[in-house]
């Protein structure tokens, strides 16, 4: 069922659910929904430790603020991820297509270093050999070892403001169009980010100032992502989540949002409040 935009994001909750081509589950607010996210990860790794299995995720930098539950948890219950392998989604590049240094406080990978892994005990944590992220100049290396150990069980995810998913930010050229196919195809690669993007990293990560914000990154692309065998995209951010969560739900999939792209996976779920779900009605502020 294709609907125009003022329909689609005026539904009511309930009419949104029975058209959505992808189901999706809201929690009451963003604490809720964080510490969500960090139990799921949670859950994951403890169900296929307990079968003697690996532990295979791709994992998001943004949000974050669910990895401070998920080391405390993981710390307090001994959980051991020595079994876990963890891929990155994506990190910011200079305008150089040069990874940005992993002591900047931007960067994705000094984060996932510093908060997650050597915050979880030592004898616990996942060792440095199975820690993996995008590479700017060996891009295939990542698909390459995603592949050597038996694939992704969950993909974990943001969804960016124009609903990228990684850096996969719409490929917009007016010479060289990209089509759905092509885009669920695409690996990895570097990509300049788009002007709506470092406007909207400014207003959370530095006070407004485009400038501060690296104008490129490394990313995975689609076709990993929706290889993996669950998908589970989390949209915390409130107010600038409203109308790409509908449009992730319920839109048909678009090289414009691709976050549609998931229609049709078999085990994906998008997650939300409950305060971003509702209706909206343009009006002035």
């Amino acid at each position: 069922m294709s609907l125009d935009r003022r329909t689609l994001l005026s539904l009511p909750v309930e009419e949104l659910r029975r058209i959505a081509h992808t189901p999706f589950e809201l929690l009451p607010d963003a604490d809720a929904l964080l510490d969500h996210f960090a139990d799921a990860i949670f859950e994951v790794i403890r169900e296929r430790n307990n079968r003697g299995e690996p532990t295979r995720l791709i994992l998001p930098v943004g949000p974050t603020r669910h990895y401070q539950r998920l080391v405390e948890r993981t710390n307090r219950e001994r959980l051991s991820w020595k079994n876990v392998w963890s891929f990155q989604m994506d990190e910011f590049l200079d305008w150089q297509g040069r990874p940005i240094a992993p002591d900047d406080p931007l960067s994705f990978t000094g984060f996932m270093q510093r908060e997650v892994f050597e915050k979880i005990d030592p004898e616990l944590t996942v060792p440095p050999a199975q820690r993996h992220a995008p590479d700017p100049f060996a891009p295939d290396a990542i698909s390459e070892m995603i592949r050597a150990v038996g694939g992704i069980d969950v993909c974990f995810g943001g969804v960016g403001y124009h609903g990228h998913v990684a850096f996969n930010e719409p490929p917009l050229s007016r010479w060289h169009p990209v089509s759905v196919e092509q885009l669920k195809d695409s690996l990895t690669r570097v990509t300049p980010l788009g002007a709506d993007s470092i406007v909207v990293q400014s207003i959370h990560c530095s006070g407004g100032d485009p400038a501060s914000i690296p104008p490129m990154a490394v990313t995975l692309g689609m076709r990993d992502i929706l290889a993996a065998r669950r998908i589970r995209l989390y949209l915390a951010a409130g107010e600038r989540h409203r109308a790409i969560f509908r449009t992730t739900v319920a839109g048909e999939p678009s090289v414009y949002w691709p976050s549609t792209l998931i229609a049709g996976h078999p085990d994906a779920a998008v997650l939300t409040t409950e305060p971003t779900a509702r209706p909206i009605e343009p009006a002035l502020a």
